[in-house]
C-alpha cells in the first residue's frame, strides 16, 4: 500500500494532517465553505472521503492509527458525508416502494436493449479493457463483505441471521483460501495485475471511488442501517447475471482459471443469496422496523445511481477509444486524457470493438 496523491485542497489538507503526529494540536483542515464549493462527486471530495474511510479498514501506510477517531478528521469527514448524501438524495429519489425497486433489480432487460460494462466486455471488450475493469473493481473487491459486516450488530432476528449466513459465504465459509477478497486477488494476478490492497487507488477516477465510499458511508452510521441493507440487497440481487456475463468475457478473451473462478463462484452463490437477502435480511428488517422502508429503498436507488454513473464513465471512455483509468496500466496505451486505447499490445481475444 501507498498513500495516494492529493487531487485538490481537501484531500491535500487531509494528507498533510495525516503526515503529522496525532498529538499536534494544529488543525490545517478546510471548513464547510470549501466543501460546499467542491463537487460532491468530484475527484477531491471522493478521494478525501476514501482517505477518511480507509482509516477504519486497514489504515493508510505511514499514518498513525490514532487518526481513526481524531476529532479533526471526523469533523471534516462529517461535512464531506453531508455533501455527498445530500447530492445522492437529490439524484436518487425514492417513491416506488421497496418491493417495486427490488423486483426491478431482478428483472433483466432484453439482451438487445441492455447496456453496461459487463455486456460490453462480454461482446466487444479487449484484453486491456478487461484488465481496466478489474482495476476499477479492486477498490471494493479486495475488501468484499467488510463494509456490510458493520450491519451485523445493528440488526436482530431473521435480518441478522440472514446477513451473517451470506457473509459467512463471502468470507470463505471458514476457509481462508475461499475468502472472496482472496479470490479476487487471485483474479488480479491471473490478469497480470498487482493484487496489493489499495495499489490502484491513484489510477481510478472519482466515479470508482464513489462506489466504495457509498457502502462505507452507509456502514459507518447506525442511522443508515436501512440504507446499508438496501445496498447489500442491490449487490446480491444483481450479481448472478452480471457475473455470468463476465465469465463469458473472461473465457472469450482467454483469461486463466483463477480469473474465471471468481465470477463463476458468484453466479452460483449469489443466486442463493438473492432469495435469502430478500426474504430474511430485507423482510426481517422491515418486520422488526417497518419505519426503515424508505431507507432501504434509498439504499437501492443510491446504489443504482452511483453504479450507473461509474459504468457510464467507463463505457464513454472505451467507446471513444480511451482508457477509463487516470493512468495507463504497465505502460499500455495512454492515459484517459491522452486518448489511448488501454489495450495490451498483442492482447488475447482482441474483441470486435464498440
Amino acid at each position: 500500500m501507498h498513500c495516494p496523491a492529493a487531487r485538490g485542497e481537501l484531500s491535500g489538507a487531509l494528507l498533510e494532517l495525516f503526515g503529522r503526529d496525532p498529538g499536534d494540536g494544529r488543525d490545517p483542515l478546510p471548513g464547510a465553505p470549501a466543501v460546499a464549493a467542491a463537487d460532491p462527486y468530484g475527484e477531491d471530495v471522493q478521494l478525501a472521503l476514501h482517505l477518511c474511510y480507509e482509516l477504519h479498514y486497514r489504515g493508510l501506510p505511514g499514518v498513525s492509527d490514532a487518526w481513526e477517531w481524531d476529532p479533526r478528521a471526523l469533523r471534516l469527514r462529517a461535512v464531506l458525508e453531508s455533501a455527498f448524501l445530500a447530492a445522492l438524495r437529490a439524484d436518487a429519489p425514492i417513491g416506488e416502494g421497496v418491493d417495486a425497486v427490488l423486483e426491478e433489480l431482478v428483472t433483466e432487460p432484453p439482451d438487445g436493449e441492455a447496456d453496461g460494462a459487463s455486456y460490453f466486455l462480454r461482446d466487444h471488450g479487449t484484453w486491456g479493457q478487461l484488465r481496466e475493469y478489474a482495476v476499477h473493481r479492486s477498490v471494493y473487491q479486495l475488501k468484499e463483505a467488510d463494509p456490510h459486516a458493520w450491519a451485523i450488530p445493528r440488526l436482530t432476528g431473521a435480518a441478522k441471521a440472514g446477513l451473517v449466513a451470506v457473509e459467512y459465504d463471502e468470507f470463505g465459509a471458514g476457509r481462508a483460501d475461499r475468502v472472496h477478497a482472496k479470490l479476487y486477488a487471485d483474479l488480479m494476478r491471473d490478469l497480470g495485475l498487482d493484487d496489493a490492497y489499495g495499489h490502484y487507488v491513484d489510477a481510478v477516477p472519482a466515479a470508482t471511488l464513489a462506489t466504495g465510499n457509498l457502502m462505507s458511508l452507509f456502514g459507518l452510521h447506525r442511522a443508515l442501517r436501512g440504507c446499508l441493507v438496501g445496498h447489500f440487497a442491490t449487490l446480491e440481487c444483481t450479481s448472478p447475471p452480471g457475473s455470468r456475463r463476465l465469465v463469458r468475457a473472461m473465457e472469450r478473451l482467454g483469461a486463466g482459471p483463477a480469473a474465471v473462478r471468481f465470477y463463476a463462484e458468484h453466479v452460483s452463490a449469489d443466486a442463493v443469496h438473492e432469495q435469502l437477502v430478500r426474504r430474511d435480511v430485507v423482510g426481517g428488517l422491515l418486520r422488526e422496523e417497518p419505519g426503515l422502508a424508505a431507507d432501504v429503498e434509498f439504499g437501492v436507488t443510491a446504489t443504482q445511481w452511483v453504479e450507473g454513473r461509474f459504468e457510464r464513465r467507463v463505457l464513454e471512455a472505451w467507446r471513444a477509444g480511451r482508457s477509463s483509468l487516470l493512468r495507463p496500466l504497465d505502460g499500455e496505451g495512454e492515459p484517459a486524457e491522452a486518448g489511448g486505447t488501454g489495450a495490451a499490445p498483442g492482447s488475447r481475444g482482441g474483441g470486435a470493438g464498440p
